[in-house]
């Protein structure tokens, strides 16, 4: 399968693109036009046009999220980029901090161009320090060169990134946490609406977007919406960075047009199963995602095709499940680490995510019975209609997706029932 490298043009040389590497590939220009007289609304224009959306899943268009902090009249706006790379078995954004930071930096400032703001975060993932201390390098290289700091490509424009660390949280993925968290609190998620768009940081119109999503910015600018839309389909243009992992030969971050079927990217690009082993599941779209049987490997990966398939497109990883795999088992270990995670504010993750760990230990371990298997579902079926945050209702997906899927698979776990 030919590769299709728009976003990562040296992947996997574990060699940070410097900003001379940067600048001739035509590093920045779209940054030049914008900050010397290019219009807010123009650049969202053409934005809406390229039909670029959010990467962190939610398939949001980019244009129609910017238009709203846009047309908010306030004393202060905001950007953020989101790097608070939580999710198990995904690391496509900490590809792109490192061997492509200047995209990213150049991504962000256009953001803040376009909107009004004058000040920016980075809010990167407190376990990647090597990736932190590649992207801070790349920072102060802009701002030396004049793409940061005050008047900006010789413009009157000034605006300001300063890099913020987590510590670990995987709640400070959702962005309304990652503001409460940026301003000093612990990472909580916020009541919507109001959205950060209309009131974000400190009450301000804040813009949103994740890395892989400020990397796109530059990259419509320079080609254009029309040729941006020629890569994908119609309901989700240009390329993916999707992460493979599990049961495969070739595990890794790579690129692809949206729209790639998940079989492909299983057999072509991930080589399959190792070892003669068979596929039993996929796991799309991050540990958070659907568990589903083979099934779903003719889904065109993007946001229609997954959509239609109660696939979940989310950060772009597919878990790969073998038949060896005991999938009481690790049921127990997503729950496990759901239940670490949980912010604990509400009843139904503190208390009932708990509670589905204790029932599915038992699951695993042959002791459980027939109505186990009934309590687990009602568990789960409870927080996902009465978490408080999408963190809730988002991680007993698995669970309820694998029972069905796989019904009969985990019935075989449970004791005789004595008649």
């Amino acid at each position: 399968m030919e590769q299709i490298k728009l976003l990562v043009k040296n992947a996997g040389q574990n060699d940070p693109e410097s900003l001379e590497q940067y600048l001739a590939r035509g590093g920045y220009e779209a940054l030049k036009s914008a900050a010397r007289g290019c219009n807010g609304a123009d650049i969202i224009e053409i934005l809406s046009a390229s039909g670029l959306v959010g990467r962190s899943g939610s398939g949001f268009p980019v244009g129609k999220k910017w238009a709203v902090t846009l047309e908010k009249e306030a004393p202060q706006k905001y950007v953020i980029c989101n790097a608070d790379e939580g999710e198990p078995g995904t690391c496509k954004d900490r590809l792109l901090l490192m061997e492509h930071p200047h995209a990213v930096i150049e991504g962000i400032v256009i953001a803040g161009v376009t909107v009004g703001a004058t000040r920016g975060y980075i809010y990167i993932r407190g376990e990647y320090d090597a990736a932190a201390h590649i992207f801070s390098e790349a920072v102060n290289e802009a701002r030396s060169a004049g793409y940061l700091g005050c008047h900006i490509c010789g413009s009157g424009y000034d605006f300001q990134l300063e890099i913020r660390r987590g510590a670990g949280a995987y709640m400070c993925g959702e962005e309304t946490a990652l503001l409460e968290s940026i301003e000093g609190r612990r990472g909580e998620t916020r009541i919507k609406p109001p959205y950060p768009g209309e009131a974000g940081l400190w009450g301000m119109p804040t813009v949103i977007n994740n890395v892989e999503t400020m990397a796109n910015i530059p990259l419509v600018l320079t080609m254009g919406a029309e040729k941006y839309r020629t890569c994908g389909t119609g309901s989700s243009t240009g390329t993916k960075l999707v992460t493979l992992c599990g049961c495969i030969r070739n595990p890794g971050v790579y690129e692809v047009p949206f729209g790639t079927s998940i079989r492909s990217l299983f057999l072509d690009i991930g080589g399959g199963c190792p070892e003669g082993k068979k596929l039993r599941a996929v796991q799309t779209g991050g540990l958070s995602g659907p568990i589903m049987s083979v099934d779903v490997l003719d889904t065109p990966f993007d946001i229609a095709g997954c959509n239609a398939a109660g696939a979940f497109l989310g950060t772009g990883d597919l878990i790969f499940i073998d038949e060896a795999t005991d999938l009481a088992g690790l049921l127990v270990n997503i729950m496990e680490f759901f239940m670490e995670e949980s912010c604990g504010r509400c009843v139904p993750c503190r208390i009932g995510i708990h509670t589905l760990v204790e029932l599915l230990r038992a699951l695993a371990s042959g002791t459980a019975d027939i109505d186990t298997l009934r309590q687990i579902e009602s568990i789960a079926l409870h927080i996902r209609q009465t978490a408080r945050c999408a963190f809730g209702t988002a991680s007993v997906t698995p669970v309820l997706s694998a029972l069905e899927s796989f019904y009969d698979l985990l019935t075989s776990c449970v004791e005789k029932e004595v008649v």
